[in-house]
């Protein structure tokens, strides 16, 4: 793709704000922006959609104000809360940046895309993403529907498009002056290809269609975090026996699981009992 002219960037920004102004989505963490409230958000909606989010956005908010508040809580408040939406280890993931913030940072999120890559959970496009909606920071970065509108825009009746060939595109063409928006207003006309122009994000090398939930694995980790914020703590060998009654079709190995989830730290055992 050679380099865009100056009227041709015109053309592909008013395409762009002409949609949001006609069709913005409205979320609560598109409201009153903080560092806080955009880590929180950004961490959740990794492979999570906006509907299963919003209401845990806000519950969280009323349980883990800020950095502060989240720091102090224990891994047992955390997990409770974070209970639906999915890969826990995202949920730990935030109790120990809220750590790192006020621990290392004084309590302010650092506004460096490289500092926040060494945080958990936050690798390069999730670091671009929480510089441009906090700061405001003119920052490169990629995620599924923003993918979606430059290989439409730029590549259509093409395959397996990379990113490479797109971040010299999203270069040209992002808002200096007002990054929040302009990729507010991306994602939101990305969402509206993807519903109108099915497949449409095949185009992309980097398509990966998320593997199902039931009879996962991922449904038996989900399963053993939802049990014992119930319980609190149960020996092993009933947590097992729950497992099985709850969860008859899915076949993979509870004990096996298990011992993953103490491995990781994010459930202990204590002689036989299991617990947060």
């Amino acid at each position: 793709m050679e380099k865009l002219t100056l009227d041709q960037v015109s053309q592909f920004q008013s395409l762009i704000y002409d949609y949001y102004a006609a069709n913005r989505r409205d979320f609560i963490w598109r409201q009153d922006v903080t560092p806080y409230r955009i880590v929180i958000s950004e961490v959740m909606l990794q492979q999570t959609q906006t509907a299963r989010v919003v209401p845990k956005f806000e519950n969280w908010l009323q349980k883990f104000p800020d950095f502060l508040t989240l720091a102090q809580a224990s891994t047992y408040d955390v997990l409770t809360a974070w209970q639906g939406l999915g890969y826990n280890r995202r949920g730990l993931a935030l109790l120990k940046i809220a750590q790192i913030v006020v621990d290392e940072y004084n309590g302010q999120l650092p506004n460096d895309p490289v500092v926040l890559q060494t945080f958990p959970a936050i690798g390069p496009n999730t670091a671009g993403s929480i510089c441009a909606f906090a700061f405001n920071n003119p920052i490169m970065f990629i995620e599924t529907n923003i993918r979606t509108v430059y290989t439409h825009t730029f590549f259509q009746g093409q395959s397996e498009i990379s990113d490479k060939q797109l971040l010299p595109l999203i270069a040209q063409t992002i808002d200096q002056n007002n990054a929040r928006e302009w990729y507010y207003a991306l994602m939101d006309y990305g969402v509206h290809l993807k519903q109108n122009l099915p497949r449409i994000n095949a185009a992309s090398k980097h398509y990966t269609k998320q593997s199902k939930f039931e009879g996962s694995k991922r449904q038996v980790r989900g399963a053993i975090i939802k049990i014992l914020t119930e319980l609190k703590q149960v020996d092993q060998a009933t947590l097992v026996e729950l497992l099985d009654f709850q969860l008859p079709e899915n076949k993979h190995d509870r004990y096996k699981i298990i011992q993953d989830l103490i491995d990781e730290k994010v459930i202990y055992n204590q002689r036989g009992v299991i617990s947060l």
